[in-house]
């Protein structure tokens, strides 16, 4: 499949799930040497789930698919541009190019705004609006010593 089919497939998997009320118009789809790995939609409200964004569960079944956590060597094409929280996850996840039909204004348009996010993550945790508050540092570092200190542990 090509580039434009498999956005399409990405925009048919919005469109298919958001008439129900209870899923989004999101869906995307993860790809690694032309086969298709993984697919996901917005499954927020149907599940409870404030992560559940559709690259976000496209990820999660590319992963299980694969058997890795990195997907180097995939693309992901979304129905529209990833939002932060879906754009940090495909940067963790190594994704190596990312193909989208509408744009963040459009999604802005259709109500989904995150350009209050983007602002508040350029932000010290003292100017944010969720109040943060870094407590027993110290005690916290132990964790990070001990993995480091083990070499049984997998990188990520």
């Amino acid at each position: 499949m090509n580039d434009d089919a498999l956005l399409l497939r990405a925009i048919e998997l919005a469109e298919a799930r958001s008439g129900d009320g209870r899923h989004g118009p999101f869906g995307a789809v993860v790809v690694r040497d032309g086969e298709v790995v993984g697919e996901g939609w917005n499954e927020v409200v149907a599940g409870c789930d404030p992560t559940a964004h559709a690259e976000v569960m496209a990820l999660r079944r590319a992963a299980i698919c694969l058997g890795t956590h990195v997907l180097a060597g995939c693309t992901i094409y979304c129905s529209c541009e990833p939002c932060p929280m879906c754009l940090g996850a495909i940067y963790w996840a190594r994704i190596e190019r990312v193909v989208y039909a509408c744009g963040a204004q459009d999604a802005r348009d259709a109500g989904f705004d995150d350009a209050f996010i983007y602002d508040e993550m350029g932000r010290t945790w003292k100017d944010r609006s969720i109040a943060g508050d870094q407590r027993q540092r110290e005690r916290g570092l132990e964790a990070f010593r001990k993995w480091r200190a083990n070499p049984h542990r997998v990188e990520y």
